[in-house]
């Protein structure tokens, strides 16, 4: 009976487990992509950051229309439709590939982002449901450990499938080139983008038909809140009457935003200062990531709360903002301390200290998601649904970089992290605590 129970309970989170790596892959195929079009599609700061911007802003967009979907269908139904859109996605890519149009690459990665904001609405409240709530920072560390090894794994898959034969090919030789040999390098390059991204796109599809036919459960519709006199009426609007769900849902504007440029700007850094294999260089801030979701996988909550856990996440991102801003480009002093005793490839300093923000951003998604949907009762979908709009903060935060990246260089546009980590510090000592918002007569 005891093992019966055991095996019910771990199988939704392996289920899950499954899913949360598969869109942590493609999510941070995302870093590699990037430097990729802006070679092939031959493209400025900003506009290779339209890329990560037509990805995100479909979590705005698409976040209230998905989360009645998932009222509509359930849990277990919205995850399979999610991953139905996401294979759409990858497919569109072929003709983008074929047709070297920027236009319908980003249609592409609008629908992938939308097949993600079903999958991130459904998943996200159904680990917080599945166990006790003061365990839940623990699931989703470990979601989120499964979730960025994808990404660590993702650019350096992109880069071997993609580049193997092609890796020559840099902005460099192509201005050397004439510029019928230039068009013809350039779609070489964008043909390569074909087979990968149809392989992805078949075995999401499969993923949702298996999803659909596997035996996890459906939770269940969690009890309406007791409602008072102000309360009856208000339908939707109750769910604005949360001040520590509102505040989530900014700090996670700010830390989607931190973390999108963490992941998908070191590509263009590294390739601004020169560094071998820039398509790569997400691989080394994921992997601080999944270094920081292991640490708080042990600690949390054993000897760390989810309010501590985010506090310190948020002091170390600001020490490590301000030491990019300080840094030199020329040095490779943090790499050669950090990791050059392993045998790992030196970085110039700013390139180190923006991978090493993946160990200060890790926690900070497990443990907003518990804090905000604290007390939420029956309004848990559309609290949810609010909180993955607050991924728009991938979509804007990265294009003023790239505005400042233009006007100021690469390394003082960091400077847009400050203002981020302080509003995540704020949540965590105060925004976080539940507190009602009376409603307006």
């Amino acid at each position: 009976m005891t093992q019966s129970k055991a095996a019910g309970s771990l199988q939704p989170i392996i289920i899950i487990g499954v899913l949360f790596f598969m869109f942590g892959f493609i999510t941070w195929l995302n870093g590699a992509l990037i430097p990729f079009l802006q070679l092939v599609c031959q493209l400025g700061e900003v506009e290779a950051l339209l890329i990560a911007f037509s990805f995100y802003i479909a979590y705005v967009v698409m976040a209230l229309p998905m989360a009645r979907v998932l009222i509509w269908s359930g849990y277990k139904n919205a995850m399979s439709i999610g991953l139905g859109l996401i294979a759409l996605g990858c497919a569109l890519f072929i003709p983008a590939a074929l047709s070297q149009q920027f236009g319908v690459f980003l249609l592409a990665q609008f629908v992938v982002g939308s097949g993600l904001t079903l999958l991130q609405t459904a998943s996200n409240p159904y680990l917080v449901r599945v166990g006790p709530e003061q365990s839940a920072a623990a699931r989703i560390s470990l979601m989120g450990i499964l979730n960025k090894s994808a990404g660590v794994l993702a650019p350096l898959v992109f880069t071997w499938l993609v580049l193997q034969d092609l890796g020559h090919i840099n902005a460099e030789s192509l201005a050397l080139l004439g510029e019928a040999e230039r068009q013809q390098q350039l779609e070489m390059l964008s043909l390569q983008l074909i087979t990968p991204y149809a392989g992805i796109a078949v075995a999401i599809l499969l993923l949702a038909v298996a999803l659909r036919f596997s035996a996890l459960p459906d939770l269940p519709a969690e009890p309406a809140p007791v409602s008072t006199g102000k309360d009856k009426g208000k339908g939707d609007a109750s769910v604005w009457q949360h001040r520590h769900l509102v505040l989530g849902v900014i700090t996670l504007f700010c830390y989607v935003g931190v973390e999108v440029i963490a992941g998908d700007t070191i590509g263009l850094l590294g390739s601004a200062l020169k560094v071998p294999g820039a398509t790569t260089l997400t691989s080394y801030t994921l992997a601080f990531m999944v270094l920081g979701y292991s640490l708080g996988l042990l600690l949390v909550p054993r000897l760390l709360s989810q309010r501590q856990a985010l506090t310190i996440s948020a002091g170390l991102g600001l020490v490590l903002s301000l030491a990019i801003l300080l840094s030199d480009a020329g040095s490779t002093a943090i790499s050669a301390l950090v990791w050059g005793w392993a045998g790992i490839p030196l970085l110039p300093d700013p390139v180190s200290l923006v991978a090493l923000l993946g160990l200060a951003n890790a926690l900070v998604w497990p443990a907003v998601w518990p804090l905000a949907l604290a007390g939420l009762g029956s309004l848990t979908p559309k609290g949810s649904a609010l909180l993955i709009m607050g991924i728009a903060g991938g979509a804007v935060l990265p294009l003023v970089y790239g505005a400042l990246s233009e006007q100021t260089g690469p390394i003082s546009a960091y400077m847009v992290l400050l203002p981020c980590y302080a509003m995540i510090l704020y949540y965590a000592l105060h925004g976080s605590k539940p507190k009602h918002i009376a409603a307006k007569r």
